[in-house]
C-alpha cells in the first residue's frame, strides 16, 4: 500500500508541476504577447501625430513663405520700374510704387503682424520633423526589443512545448518597406 502511494503521490506532484509550469507559461506568453501588441500600438500613434503634425507645419511654413515672397516680390517690381523708368512721370509713379512697397514692409516688421519669420518657421519645421522621427524610431526599437523577448520566450524550452500547445508563434521583427530607404521631400512651393 505504502508504495501505491508513493507512486500517486510522486504522479499527483509531477502533475502538478507540469500544470504549474503550463500556467505559469500561458500567463507570461500572454503578457508578452500583449507587450508586442502595445508597443506597435506605440509606433502607429507616434506615425499618427506624424501623419497629423507634418501637412500641418508645411502648410504654415508655406502660407508664411507666401507671404513675405509677396511683400519682396513688389519691393523688387518697384525697384525694376524705377530703374526702368525713363521720363520724370515715370520716376514718379515707380517711386510711388517703391514706397507704397517700403512701408508695407516696415509696417509689417513693426507691427509683427504677419510676423516676416519664415526662417523661423522652416527651423522649427526641421525641428518638429526631426523630433517625430525621433520618436517613431525609439517606439520601432521598443517594439523589436518586445518582439525579440517574445520570441526568446516562445522558443525557449520548456515554454516551446506549451506556446505550441496554446498556439503561440513567434512574431516577424519589424522590418522597413523597400520605399523606406529613401528619405521623404517636402515640397514648400504652390
Amino acid at each position: 500500500m505504502k508504495k501505491i502511494n508513493k507512486i500517486l503521490l510522486t504522479i499527483v506532484l509531477v502533475s502538478a508541476i507540469i500544470i504549474a509550469c503550463g500556467i505559469w507559461s500561458y500567463n507570461s506568453l500572454v503578457e508578452k504577447n500583449n507587450l508586442v501588441d502595445s508597443k506597435w500600438s506605440q509606433v502607429e500613434n507616434v506615425m499618427q501625430r506624424r501623419y497629423d503634425l507634418i501637412p500641418n507645419l508645411q502648410s504654415a511654413v508655406k502660407g508664411s513663405m507666401q507671404h513675405e515672397t509677396k511683400i519682396f516680390g513688389e519691393l523688387a517690381e518697384a525697384r525694376k520700374s524705377y530703374s526702368g523708368a525713363t521720363t520724370d512721370k515715370e520716376k514718379l509713379e515707380a517711386n510711388d510704387k517703391l514706397n507704397n512697397a517700403s512701408n508695407t514692409l516696415i509696417n509689417v516688421i513693426h507691427e509683427s503682424y504677419p510676423e516676416l519669420s519664415s526662417n523661423k518657421n522652416v527651423n522649427t519645421l526641421m525641428i518638429q520633423l526631426e523630433g517625430t522621427e525621433n520618436r517613431i524610431s525609439t517606439e520601432r526599437r521598443a517594439y523589436i526589443l518586445a518582439v525579440q523577448s517574445y520570441n526568446n520566450k516562445v522558443q525557449r524550452f520548456p515554454t516551446n512545448l506549451y506556446a505550441g500547445l496554446f498556439g503561440f508563434n513567434s512574431k516577424t521583427v519589424y522590418k522597413a518597406e523597400d520605399k523606406a530607404q529613401k528619405a521623404p521631400s517636402i515640397d514648400l512651393s504652390e
